[in-house]
């Protein structure tokens, strides 16, 4: 198997799935007038789309092999795509929302598969060179996305996800017989370098309470950051640039993390990250000044990083049942993803009047959060692994 094209495989499908599902917002927006309340909406119902799909989309792969799952993830995406470019209303878009995002619930759990399958001891290089490629995929999407807009056009949403993913099912096809085509069983995960602590699964545990609440901070700041720029009067172009940092800084996180393993098992770390998470998501919604915008994201980006990492670490190396574990893990990130657009939408319909309300009342919830964070993890300080 050839790790390589795996990884540039997992690059094309980031950059198209990037391109696409964090712009529409400003697609929305700039289209159909979308204000906060809608965008919010419209994560909510994505992120609860997600939640579902993704543990379908992991069972269908490991019964029906990866490279099948991939195939009919691609060529459902490249549908929605090609349909994005000639159905031009409000529920057509938000069906081809939906339609993209089961389809690449078909492609990622495959692709996780492909790359960490059958690696034995090499598993922890494998999980730092995934989270690196889908990182640097994501951030370079995004960076580029706002100024390929405005110069192509915005219904280059559509047709350049559409290239991409053709040249992903190409290079799919040209190398397939280097490929996994049927599950790997009995495969072991084993990180033999490192002693496992006794209560593995506890922070286990913690990770994936921790992980679906930054993804509600995420798919929170994402369907609000066409707004958050306007006020700083950025273009699309320039937000693209300036609100690509925190996705920078998460690959910095990533970076940093696959090469040190001092945070392995230390509650502080996540505790840490968890309250930096919070702090920065408060601190980018009150749009305080530039200069704070900018420092926030880098914070935001960094203290996520850690926290996914985190729950994708110690899921492979909890247990040699990767399936159950990666799909728990890929549908609690839904979780998250439905739940804070969800409770901002909510706030914004209740409480219209109050300024800031459906941001604000996903700072509240995730306070909340930590504090339920903190509570569970007082059996990590008790073992003295802080």
């Amino acid at each position: 198997m050839n790790v390589g094209m795996l990884l540039f495989i997992e690059f094309i499908n980031c950059l198209a799935a990037v391109y696409y599902s964090n712009f529409i917002f400003f697609y929305m927006k700039s289209h159909f007038g979308f204000g906060e309340l809608e965008n919010l909406v419209l994560a909510a119902l994505n992120g609860l789309v997600y939640m579902i799909a993704s543990r379908k989309g992991g069972i269908f792969a490991q019964r029906f092999g990866y490279v099948q799952s991939i195939y009919i993830g691609c060529s459902g995406f490249a549908a929605a795509m090609g349909a994005g470019l000639f159905l031009d209303s409000i529920p057509a878009q938000i069906f081809i929302f939906a339609l993209s995002t089961i389809s690449l619930c078909f492609i990622w759990p495959a692709i996780e598969a492909l790359v960490c399958g059958g690696a034995g001891a090499k598993l922890p290089d494998r999980v730092g060179f995934y989270n690196m490629t889908w990182a640097a995929g994501g951030a370079f999407a995004y960076l580029f996305a706002g100024m390929l807009l405005e110069r192509l056009g915005m219904r280059s949403l559509f047709w350049i996800p559409l290239l991409l993913i053709v040249v992903e099912i190409l290079v799919i096809y040209l190398f397939k017989s280097h490929l996994s085509v049927k599950p790997i069983d009995g495969t072991t995960l084993e990180f033999v370098s490192e002693k496992r602590p006794a209560n593995i699964q506890h922070f286990m545990h913690l990770a994936w309470f921790a992980n679906p609440l930054s993804y509600v901070a995420i798919n929170t700041i994402i369907p609000l950051l066409p707004s958050l720029s306007g006020k700083f009067g950025f273009s699309t172009s320039a937000a693209g640039i300036l609100c690509s940092i925190w996705l920078f800084a998460r690959l910095g996180a990533f970076i940093v993390l696959w090469r040190w393993a001092g945070w392995h098992y230390r509650f502080r770390w996540m505790a840490g990250s968890f309250a930096v998470m919070a702090g920065c998501f408060a601190i980018l919604i009150s749009t305080i000044s530039l200069p704070m915008f900018f420092i926030a994201q880098v914070g935001f980006g960094l203290s996520i990083g850690l926290i996914y990492y985190s729950s994708l670490y110690y899921s492979m190396n909890a247990s040699e049942d990767k399936g159950a574990h990666g799909g728990l893990h890929e549908a609690m990130i839904g979780a998250g993803l439905f739940l804070g657009p969800t409770f901002g939408a909510g706030a914004l319909a209740f409480l219209p009047a109050v300024r800031n309300i459906g941001a604000w009342s996903v700072s509240g919830l995730l306070a909340v959060g930590f504090s339920i964070f903190m509570w569970r993890g007082r059996l990590s300080w008790k073992d003295g692994l802080k």
